[in-house]
């Protein structure tokens, strides 16, 4: 497949990306918003350069906010145009926004990657420089952005083994694709090796670390967390599963209920991954014959609930501040995990599952640090969770250890500034 056959096939399956957005919207309306620009429909931006970053949803936003205040404090008179594709992902922009107070950051949804969607998009917001966050990479952008002699930086780039045989299975569309691209930023060196082997420029890769590593809890964040925390009955021990899929509910379910035949006060903080699954998870905690609350119900857990479903969006990361100990999903399925960091800047003890290759390297780097256990089974993490409550000087331990994993392993942003301001050197004096 070539990028004349992929636009073709995007032409093709329009009237499913309609109906996609028509679904979604039945749960959340917020997906009805924005639809003209998902066509390239929006303001002229004027004035002040643009420095334009695309973030996919909650993650890559979190993750680019150390990048967001590095750009801010090294470049004046800018405007940063933060683009996501999802309504959780505007959210977390709008936080962004509201607490730096800031004229600077606007936000858009991505267009659709249709050639005309795409070429409206560039005209309205002439960017200087384009920074797509991790794995966005859609063909149709990267071209027109290329085409129109715009530095494209992919930064916080990570590549699994497993997405870089299947970007092999097209290897037309991906060499047009990385050919595009004017710099890598990777992650760790088994990603620069990874996007190496697709045939990318070495002198495009550059080894720059993972942002995910100077997240901070912003102060009314930590007042968030508190105030949530104070509303749990006293003293009473919680444990987080966090970004669960489907077919981990049930596995999840059985451990928190044979936990409780040994610790009768624990409760469980279940977060889905994607909302559709809230309901359920909410059946199958009636099915189980569990006590359990809703996020969405607006109150607090009584002294008799067992099970707290977080079926909120954005929130998360509030969730993960009243716990001890977080269980990471997509790891005991074959989905390659997702971000461990996440919960452990909150402070929690983390436990994953044996599928951990979207983050091979960061566990690596946190089995080092003596912060993460990855358990192979259900009862591996009924063993864990308990050795881990049972031993209050242990999660005292891991706290400090993981007070030293983030200390140490920061300093991508300002790499990543420093890239940015070569590229955009280098494309204002041609």
């Amino acid at each position: 497949m070539n990028r004349t056959l992929y636009t073709l096939s995007l032409y093709l399956i329009s009237p499913l990306i309609w109906l996609y957005f028509g679904y979604r919207s039945l749960k959340d309306r917020r997906y009805l918003q924005g639809l003209r620009q998902r066509l390239g429909l929006i303001r002229q931006i004027s004035g002040n350069r643009c420095f334009h970053i695309h973030c996919a949803s909650v993650g890559e936003t979190l993750a680019a906010i150390p990048l967001i205040d590095r750009i801010l404090a090294d470049f004046t008179e800018i405007q940063i145009l933060l683009t996501t594709t999802t309504p959780t992902g505007k959210q977390e922009v709008d936080k962004i926004i509201r607490s730096r107070k800031s004229s600077s950051i606007s936000h858009v949804y991505l267009p659709i990657d249709w050639p005309g969607a795409v070429k409206r998009f560039i005209k309205r917001t002439n960017p200087v420089i384009s920074i797509l966050m991790e794995t966005e990479l859609w063909p149709n952008l990267i071209f027109q952005l290329s085409q129109n002699k715009i530095p494209i930086l992919l930064a916080n780039a990570r590549l699994s083994s497993k997405s870089r045989k299947s970007y092999g299975k097209h290897p037309k569309l991906s060499q047009q694709l990385f050919s595009n691209l004017s710099m890598i930023a990777a992650q760790f060196q088994s990603d620069a090796d990874e996007f190496a082997q697709l045939g990318v420029a070495l002198t495009k890769i550059k080894l720059v670390g993972n942002l995910k590593f100077e997240i901070k809890i912003a102060k009314k964040l930590k007042q968030q967390q508190i105030e949530f925390k104070s509303h749990w009955i006293s003293n009473r021990p919680v444990w987080i599963a966090a970004s669960i899929h489907p077919f981990e509910f049930e596995l999840i379910l059985n451990t928190h209920r044979s936990l409780l035949e040994k610790i009768p006060n624990l409760l469980l903080i279940a977060v889905p991954r994607h909302p559709e699954a809230f309901d359920q998870m909410t059946s199958l905690c009636h099915q189980y014959d569990f006590n359990y609350l809703n996020r969405s119900d607006n109150r607090p857990p009584s002294g008799d609930e067992q099970v707290f479903i977080g079926d909120s969006m954005g929130e998360l990361t509030m969730m993960c501040g009243t716990s001890n100990i977080a269980f990471v999903g997509g790891s005991l399925i074959d989905r390659g995990g997702h971000n461990p960091l996440e919960p452990a800047v909150c402070g929690n003890a983390v436990i994953m599952g044996d599928s951990f290759y979207n983050f091979s390297d960061v566990c690596r780097i946190m089995k080092q640090y003596e912060v993460i256990d990855i358990i192979k089974n259900q009862s591996e993490l009924e063993t864990c969770i308990l050795s881990l409550l049972s031993n209050k000087k242990l999660l005292e331990e891991r706290a400090k250890n993981i007070s030293n994993l983030f200390a140490r392993n920061s300093g991508a942003s300002t790499k990543l500034s420093l890239m940015i301001k070569e590229l955009v050197i280098k494309t204002e004096t041609i």
